[in-house]
């Protein structure tokens, strides 16, 4: 994913389908510096981690 749209998912109040490892994610915020992403399963939300955002899929 490129950083442009996952800056405007995050951004968004509707809620994109998009995974990681198969995974549905919700994209908290997008680094202004590196191409990563702060994400958490919709299924754990305590489970925050940085994926690289070649990792994001938008379906």
């Amino acid at each position: 994913m490129n950083k442009q749209r996952a800056q405007e998912i995050a951004a968004s109040p509707i809620m994109a389908h998009v995974t990681y490892n198969n995974t549905p994610v919700y994209i908290q915020n997008v680094s202004n510096v590196h191409d990563i992403a702060r994400i958490f399963p919709l299924d754990e939300p305590q489970n925050e981690f940085d994926v690289d955002l070649s990792s994001l899929i938008e379906h």
